[in-house]
């Protein structure tokens, strides 16, 4: 569990026979689990299973059984349920589901191999994740789901906004799809003694560039609290895509009804790259032909076995994420010779490809379609986004969805590793089914990756000694080389010590494509040495025998070596495994070798989304237990990182986050189950106290002086607006008057004056976006000149300190990413420029925060493909620009939530080792 929130086995058929030098049948083994008494690895057993009934019933009976060795209390169907059991020449895995008062634990999955013969069965191993330490004393949600809904969706929209408030024609082009949300089950995180969340999935198209949503959120069932979310829809790579529009939805097409003995008319077709290929299509009642391939079907499962092609061009990308655009119909050429309008489109290379995929895994693993039940196999060809090209794909847990491809990009079905890559998510999901977030979402990309590389070379001939063989996505390009083109490079060399990128949920789900070569790269190594028939045995055996939702690289080592030993492996073959992981850094405590060049002034936070405050020489943040089970609490120490951190806020059950202090005064946002209270407790002493209180959600806190300021969320026109509390007189106001047409945020305050970003229309009715300084004392409202009142689109945060007012202005409607960082007085006059928005001194200028002698700028470039490159990271600017940025720090990794202290001094959340961290440097690192 920490590798995620700091995120059916076969007999070996083609593989070299034992020899003399065979590794021995290794003793029994046992590998303890974390923060857990069941172990994680039980290998080497031959103990009888009791009972003769379900391969579920003796795989529990074993447990019950042998209560001693994994302390499981209650082995009963109610709380371990069975997720079925894949059996295959004499070898059974079944997959248990673990729960805890009827609840289902997140990524709680155990596994229980066995072997029958004659009726009876024998237990081999055992693996998984069962988690002793839950301790709850009620699972019944205080939090209702209309709650929880409402905070995820506000929690979604926050983090996807960009951290800038964008003109109205920037929301058209996302289609006015607002995001919503669907109650899942009750869920139980596994962090100590566990955190009761409910699960709310929220869809919809991004606020701040357009893209699919399909956001997984777990709002904390007793405060809510939104503790954890990551996206699900599971991508090829980022190359850059345009916005997206909505259209309406409908249902999976039925085509299950179809007779099994229906013609499979024999085509033809081109792929991409000149092949003249066999296609098997169908010729319905009505004569015409359409790309569905029913030639795998069987006696045992006539309505099975389908592969369908579905021509999406045109269609928008956001209508077909977790939902089927409406009318959507199958390819249907008029002849059985598909012509260059199919090739052109992708579909040919899409339809033939899913069935090469198909058959890899049914010859090699005997695997029947991905949910190994024969289950259909759908893919939509061609989406664009707002019109223009969709460079990318995914599988979004029902289909494959192929973008249509744009400038040097072909459709991305082009390339069959593309393919094979997204159809192996669709395995793995129905597998080990490993999160995609963190450590786990990474080994699911290189799964996909190590998979679709595999199948690519099988189909299209090409040999492991081929130069190019570890590359992904070369063939998608019209001109670039295969190296200039691949997104990504098996042989890249990657290794944990070097190159593991530290990253939160915000950025590549936590890693999941920046940290996959890691382990993809040892996979591959091992099938370079090892061949690719007995290496894609032991890595499918892994997969579906060994590993488990939350497993991590350390994990995900152990369940290939145990996977290798029960095939049979040399002793020459078993080192080779074993070195392939070392030479990529995958070793026990690898975390531990990864440095910084930052002073920690608290390590292992585990908060998510909550930021860091500071001034007058203290910082503020919140805080939970070592293994994250606890609510957030608040601390208070000096940004010195002198002396021992004090608690401020309540141990109630409450969650209290988004902290900030000017030095004298601590404030924060106390989430409960009946709204949201903003609380301020002084520095030196004294009780806490509500100064103000909200149904909805907030975000942005800020405290100076008397004035506290934040961005409340409005369920009802979806906007935000900025709202202020007099802690002295004790008004409360909007700085924007609320109105629906009014919309404000990314607030800041100093000395009763309180600088925010805003959108409202103006004289002649059109809407602008501007910053203005609200002055507490008179009411008064001072607009700051922006270089381009009449193109600006999007306005980031403010900083106001004793000399002035600054902010993020982006003024290019090309959305290169970049942006201007202005400052002006405090009356709004003499306007400077510290940074342009073009030009080779330009940023990527994300958000900001200054003290009265430096300003402190968060960067983050466009995802253009992942990298430390493309991660939040600060520069330091002096209050009048001169002199040009300098890079704060040079730790690789997220560097996110920046708080300015006095002098140059920063603190900020860092990701670098895998954890969150409160670090801090007193002084630019200058160039990295």
């Amino acid at each position: 569990m920490a590798a995620l929130l700091a995120a059916a086995g076969l007999l070996v058929t083609g593989v070299t026979a034992a020899h003399a030098d065979t590794a021995p049948a290794a003793a029994t083994a046992t590998t303890p689990g974390s923060e857990t008494d069941t172990p994680s690895l039980v290998t080497g057993l031959k103990e009888a299973a009791a009972g003769t009934g379900s391969a579920a019933d003796a795989a529990r009976g074993h447990l019950k059984a042998k209560k001693s060795r994994y302390h499981i209390a209650d082995t009963s169907a109610k709380d371990l349920t069975s997720l079925g059991t894949v059996s295959e020449g004499g070898k059974e895995t079944v997959r248990l589901q673990q729960k805890y008062k009827g609840v289902e634990v997140l990524g709680g999955q155990y596994l229980v191999r066995m072997t029958k013969k004659d009726g009876r069965r024998t237990v081999t191993g055992t693996s998984g994740n069962y988690f002793t330490e839950l301790k709850l004393a009620s699972v019944a949600p205080k939090v209702s789901e209309k709650t929880a809904i409402q905070r995820a969706v506000a929690a979604v929209a926050t983090q996807l906004g960009g951290g800038l408030l964008h003109a109205p024609d920037k929301g058209a082009k996302a289609g006015g799809k607002q995001l919503t949300g669907t109650a899942g089950d009750v869920t139980i995180l596994p962090q100590g003694s566990g955190v009761l969340t409910r699960h709310i999935t929220v869809t919809g198209v991004s606020p701040a560039d357009g893209t699919p949503v399909q956001q997984e959120v777990y709002v904390d069932a007793r405060s809510g609290f939104p503790v954890m979310q990551y996206s699900s829809i599971k991508t090829f790579g980022a190359t850059g895509t345009g916005t997206a529009s909505a259209e309406a939805t409908g249902e999976a097409p039925d085509t299950s009804t179809a007779a099994a003995d229906q013609l499979v008319v024999k085509g033809t077709g081109t792929r991409y790259n000149g092949d003249k290929v066999e296609l098997n299509l169908y010729k319905d009642i009505h004569g015409e032909l359409q790309t569905i391939d029913y030639s795998r079907r069987t006696a045992a499962n006539p309505l099975g076995d389908m592969i369908a092609t579905y021509d999406a061009r045109g269609r928008e990308v956001a209508g077909a994420s977790g939902a089927w655009p409406t009318g959507i119909k199958t390819f249907r050429p008029a002849t059985p010779d598909l012509g260059t309008e199919y090739t052109d489109s992708g579909a040919v290379d899409a339809h033939w490809a899913a069935g090469k995929v198909f058959d890899y895994y049914k010859n090699h693993f005997g695997r029947d379609a991905l949910d190994d039940e024969g289950g259909p196999i759908y893919s939509l060809v061609g989406v664009v986004a707002n019109g223009q090209p969709y460079n990318n794909a995914f599988w979004d847990g029902q289909k494959m969805v192929y973008g249509q491809g744009g400038g040097d990009y072909r459709t991305f079905s082009a390339d069959t590793d593309v393919v094979g890559h997204e159809m192996t998510h669709g395995v793995v999901e129905h597998t080990a089914n490993l999160v995609y977030a963190g450590q786990s979402g990474a080994m699911n990309e290189a799964l996909a990756d190590y998979f679709g590389n595999a199948i690519d070379l099988e189909a299209n001939n090409v040999s492991m000694d081929d130069p190019d063989a570890g590359l992904l996505g070369e063939d998608l390009c019209t001109t670039l080389s295969p190296r200039e083109c691949a997104l990504r490079d098996l042989n890249d060399g990657k290794t944990t010590s070097k190159d593991f990128i530290g990253v939160t949920y915000r950025g590549d789900n936590g890693g999941v494509h920046l940290n996959s070569t890691i382990f993809s790269g040892a996979l591959w190594d091992m099938r370079q040495d090892l061949g690719g028939d007995l290496a894609d045995q032991i890595v499918y055996r892994a997969l579906s025998a060994y590993m488990t939702p939350l497993d991590g690289f350390t994990e995900g080592r152990a369940a290939v070596i145990a996977a290798a030993q029960e095939l049979g492996v040399t002793k020459a073959q078993l080192t080779i495994v074993k070195r392939s992981f070392a030479a990529h850094g995958i070793v026990p405590g690898w975390e531990k070798a990864l440095g910084v060049d930052t002073d920690t002034i608290l390590s292992k936070v585990n908060v998510f989304n909550t930021g860091v405050g500071a001034g007058g020489g203290k910082y503020a943040v919140s805080r939970s237990n070592e293994d994250g089970s606890e609510p957030y609490s608040v601390w208070l120490g000096n940004t010195s990182g002198t002396g021992a951190p004090q608690l401020m806020s309540a141990n109630n059950g409450d969650y209290n986050v988004y902290a900030d202090t000017d030095g004298k005064t601590v404030v924060w946002a106390d989430y409960s189950s009946t709204g949201i209270k903003i609380m301020a407790r002084p520095v030196k002493g004294g009780v806490a106290k509500v100064v103000d209180g909200i149904g909805s959600d907030v975000s942005g806190l800020v405290v100076d002086g008397d004035y506290v300021a934040y961005t409340a969320f409005n369920p009802q026109f979806g906007v935000t607006n900025v709202r202020y509390v007099n802690m002295k007189t004790g008004a409360v106001g909007l700085v924007d008057g609320g109105r629906p047409y009014n919309v404000s945020g990314l607030p800041s305050v100093k000395d009763g004056k309180i600088a925010y970003a805003k959108l409202a229309p103006d004289a002649n009715g059109d809407y602008a976006l501007g910053v203005e300084v609200f002055d507490g004392a008179t009411g008064t409202k001072t607009a700051m000149p922006v270089a381009d009142a009449a193109n600006t689109v999007s306005i980031g945060q403010t900083a106001i300190t004793d000399d002035g007012v600054f902010w993020i202005e982006d003024n290019d409607a090309t959305d290169t990413g970049k942006a201007a960082v202005r400052r002006a007085d405090l009356d709004g006059s003499h306007p400077v420029t510290l940074t342009q928005e073009a030009g080779d001194d330009s940023l990527y200028a994300y958000s900001l925060t200054a003290s009265d002698d430096a300003v402190t700028v968060t960067t983050l470039p466009p995802a253009t493909s992942w990298a430390n490159e493309t991660l939040p990271k600060l520069v330091q600017l002096a209050p009048d620009g001169k002199g040009g940025a300098q890079r704060v720090s040079c730790n690789r990794g997220d560097q996110a939530y920046a708080a300015a202290d006095e002098g140059q001094r920063v603190l900020w959340l860092d990701g670098t080792t895998g954890y969150t961290n409160l670090v801090k440097r007193d002084r630019p690192a200058g160039r990295c």
